[in-house]
């Protein structure tokens, strides 16, 4: 007797550096279109190849991920053509980015449901908070 498929897994990629809520919101946003939530998270390696070094380590980052009551699993991304295989081998429904992404999937539609999420959903409307030097915080501080 076959018994019918009832799990939808999700599959997403990001750096994931510094982590903040709008990380949450989205791995929130993407773990109601299924079932489980798989966070592929770049390498220090490959943020490197692709010159985005992270501020934080694949380590402390993976980490982050892990405890997030989002993610289901994470695992490794250590190169940009291993998204085709890992949507195979994971047996993904839905392939989810940012819609900062748009076009650069969309040779996977024949494979998996492809969805561009919105920034506006991600992070809402307000613009995003800028980093602010330590040297700035001294000075506004009055050290």
């Amino acid at each position: 007797m076959l018994t019918p498929i009832t799990s939808r897994i999700v599959l997403t990629y990001g750096s994931f550096d510094l982590f903040h809520q709008g990380h949450a919101r989205l791995l929130q946003r993407l773990s109601m279109m299924g079932t489980e939530l798989i966070v592929g998270c770049s390498t220090d390696a490959y943020n490197e190849k692709m010159s985005v070094p992270a501020v934080t380590s694949y380590a402390q980052r993976r980490l982050m991920l892990e405890s997030c009551r989002f993610v289901s699993r994470v695992i490794s991304e250590q190169d940009w053509d291993q998204k085709y295989t890992d949507i195979i081998n994971y047996n993904v429904s839905v392939f989810a980015m940012g819609e900062d992404w748009i076009g650069q999937f969309d040779q996977f539609e024949d494979i998996t449901q492809l969805v561009y999420v919105p920034r506006a959903e991600i992070i809402g409307t307000r613009k995003p908070f800028r980093a602010v030097q330590h040297n700035q915080l001294r000075s506004i501080a009055g050290r």
